[in-house]
């Protein structure tokens, strides 16, 4: 994920590349590695540059460098495109104020690849980030720029920075961040628990192993390793029509399922953080902000994201395609890059004149649309902003074998959006996943042959569940079932059940006032603002207008 690594003194923000006014930097997944890691200094000490190069060097991202110093690109924004573009490790890390400091401030600074550099100040933490990065890019642009052989030559290349060494297979851990070696990366063991889990459970259930054709999984990387703690399987939509019962799902794509699945998964952490046993709480993932209350992942926590195969929507747009206008043609541009919509299973582009033919079907926006929403809003939803920071993923990864090319899953859940973040309320940012292809974790054996059925199982639960996708209930024969009316425990009247719970338990009487579910994700003010900001960017940028679903579906109490 990632949440902010939480609020007290010394808490880091992992990885969040923020993107301001400028667009994402052009790849350059091609740099090489260095092989040094004897090259360190203390704080306030100058950037060793003196490590050997192991290929031929590459030029300086000049465009990049040059739009942050003519002030197009906000310094935070600089910092983690730079840090993309060049491959060193990132983190903004929370500190304390400089000795000799009257007055309240927030402290950040920057820590590139464990070296830590001055201290930056502000009466809030967003402008506190933006000195910290300004004063780390001042002397890393220095140091970077004396270095840099001129472009004429024929051993140009980024100027070395120390890395950690290649050989190590032992985690590391720098600035709140579990890093897994070259040896056994984190791209190897995502693929593979996610193949133990789901093997696991068809063992269990062999008589649902055709559910598994498209497979959705979060998997949490913590100190002592990589565990899938949400999963789900499905590609369809409901045939019903939407009704205030909050009892049936509309959506069971897999990352659908496999993100409702993860909201389960936050919820049973809350009330084992918000537990009076302290043996309890001490096993919940969460801890808790002093200053704004709210919970974040214990330090050295990320989430990622596994896909069986590119999610459907804007992410599956030719290879080709480019955001520069000049290449294609304007109607290419609407109709690939634009949002899309799902109708009965079917997906459109909102410019495509089939959707405005549908009429009044039930329509869900495509699983990219979601993905590149969540990214920006947090995986943990409205009502779970109540308590948590919003919830992001380091990685994406795509287990599809007959996937060449995630240039579109780049420009559909990252390039789309730069540019928000500094409209967007605290907390919130443009969070650019790392995304890459690995090995399926899909059994070879495995053959779709239910494809109107979804599973779903999270961490801590004693057996899955299955649902009918076009009913949007669970099946007659699930191993779990809530109740005779077979709601499936992903619905919203079981979410907001859940939310009323974790209130009481946390004693927030304010929430508990709130008599339907709209009512209380409505009251999640610095959310729904976020959202606003971002529906309305998207349409300003001529992407389409988000579909929201009709409000009756939220208008329930429990």
């Amino acid at each position: 994920m990632m949440m902010r690594a939480s609020g007290s003194r010394g808490s880091s923000m992992t990885h969040s590349p923020w993107t301001n006014n400028s667009p994402s930097p052009p790849p350059f997944s091609d740099f090489t590695d260095i092989n040094n890691n004897n090259n360190r200094r203390l704080p306030g000490q100058p950037l060793v540059t003196n490590t050997k190069i192991n290929s031929k060097p590459k030029i300086l991202p000049r465009e990049l460098i040059d739009r942050y110093k003519r002030g197009d690109t906000h310094p935070v924004s600089a910092l983690y495109q730079l840090s993309q573009v060049l491959q060193f490790q990132l983190d903004l890390k929370e500190t304390v104020t400089t000795a000799g400091i009257s007055g309240f401030y927030f402290a950040f600074c920057a820590v590139i690849d464990g070296i830590q550099y001055k201290t930056g100040m502000g009466t809030t933490k967003k402008e506190a980030r933006a000195k910290a990065s300004e004063l780390a890019l001042k002397e890393l642009l220095a140091s970077l720029e004396n270095d840099e052989i001129p472009s004429d030559t024929d051993t140009v290349g980024p100027p070395p920075l120390p890395v950690r060494e290649k050989e190590s297979t032992i985690p590391q851990v720098h600035s709140g961040r579990a890093v897994i070696e070259r040896k056994n990366p984190i791209k190897d063991q995502v693929p593979s628990v996610v193949r133990e889990m789901f093997t696991k459970l068809m063992d269990n259930y062999p008589e649902f192993s055709g559910c598994g054709g498209t497979l959705a999984a979060f998997v949490m990387l913590s100190p002592t390793g990589c565990e899938v703690v949400a999963l789900g399987t499905g590609s369809s939509n409901t045939k019903a029509s939407p009704a205030p019962t909050g009892r049936i799902l509309h959506d069971s794509h897999a990352v659908v399922t496999a993100r409702r699945s993860l909201m389960r998964f936050l919820y049973r952490n809350l009330l084992l953080f918000f537990s009076n046993n302290s043996a309890l709480k001490e096993k919940s993932v969460f801890q808790q902000d002093e200053t704004t209350k709210l919970l974040s992942f214990k330090n050295h926590i990320t989430l990622h994201l596994y896909l069986s195969q590119l999610p459907k929507g804007a992410s599956q747009i030719p290879s080709q395609l480019r955001l520069n206008p000049l290449s294609i043609s304007a109607w290419e541009v609407n109709n690939q890059i634009s949002l899309h919509v799902v109708v009965e299973g079917k997906v459109f582009s909102k410019f495509s004149s089939s959707y405005e033919q549908m009429g009044s079907h039930v329509v869900s926006m495509s699983a990219t649309d979601k993905v590149m929403q969540w990214q920006v809003l947090g995986f943990q939803g409205a009502l779970l902003s109540h308590f948590i920071e919003p919830v992001y993923m380091s990685s994406i990864f795509i287990g599809d074998g007959s996937c060449s090319d995630i240039r579109g899953m780049e420009m559909a859940v990252n390039q789309r959006v730069d540019g928000i973040t500094s409209a967007l309320p605290l907390y919130y940012c443009v969070y650019r996943p790392h995304i890459s292809l690995v090995s399926s974790a899909i059994p070879p054996d495995t053959r779709p042959t239910q494809k109107f059925l979804s599973l779903n199982w999270s961490h801590g639960d004693l057996t899955l569940e299955m649902v009918d996708a076009l009913e949007g209930k669970s099946t007659e024969d699930s191993p779990f079932k809530s109740s005779s009316a077979l709601a499936s425990r992903l619905c919203k009247a079981a979410m907001f059940s859940r939310f009323n719970l974790v209130a009481k338990e946390c004693q927030r009487e304010e929430l508990l006032t709130a008599v339907t579910y709209r009512e209380a994700k409505m009251m999640a003010k610095p959310y729904q603002e976020a959202k606003s900001m971002l529906k309305s960017y998207l349409e300003r940028k001529g992407y389409g207008q988000w579909v929201e679903k009709p409000p009756i579906s939220d208008h329930f109490s429990m």
